[in-house]
């Protein structure tokens, strides 16, 4: 199934709010991902300057990555790009995880396999 053409747009608002265009994006082949280039890409995808998958050939990326950039940007702002805070963000996102699980029940048999961590903690 084929999805709907949707017009082209000229600009788009950019993550600082300036206008942002297809000559200002990140050049193809761009190998270091800044924050800023990351959020322009984003932002040129949700407005509709480019596609998805534009996107991904464009900048040879998978949709996961651009997909992981994109919720970054969701839960934590531009600050949340940022490589340490990625680690942090997945380190508390794993504890609360296993929190969860222990809580509810549902890790009770299977801890040892799921959270080996968790045995030496008594």
């Amino acid at each position: 199934m084929t999805e709907p053409h949707r017009p082209r747009v000229k600009y788009v608002i950019g993550p600082d709010g300036s206008p942002l265009t297809i000559a200002d994006l990140p050049a193809p082949g761009t190998k270091r991902w800044v924050i800023r280039r990351k959020a322009e890409v984003v932002a040129a995808v949700r407005g509709g300057l480019l596609s998805l998958e534009e996107a991904c050939s464009r900048y040879t990326l998978t949709v996961d990555e651009f997909l992981s950039w994109q919720c970054s940007i969701d839960q934590h702002g531009l600050a949340g790009m940022r490589t340490t805070r990625i680690q942090q963000y997945r380190q508390y996102a794993l504890h609360r995880n296993q929190q969860y699980l222990m809580k509810t029940g549902f890790a009770s048999r299977a801890r040892f396999l799921l959270f080996p961590d968790l045995v030496h903690r008594r």
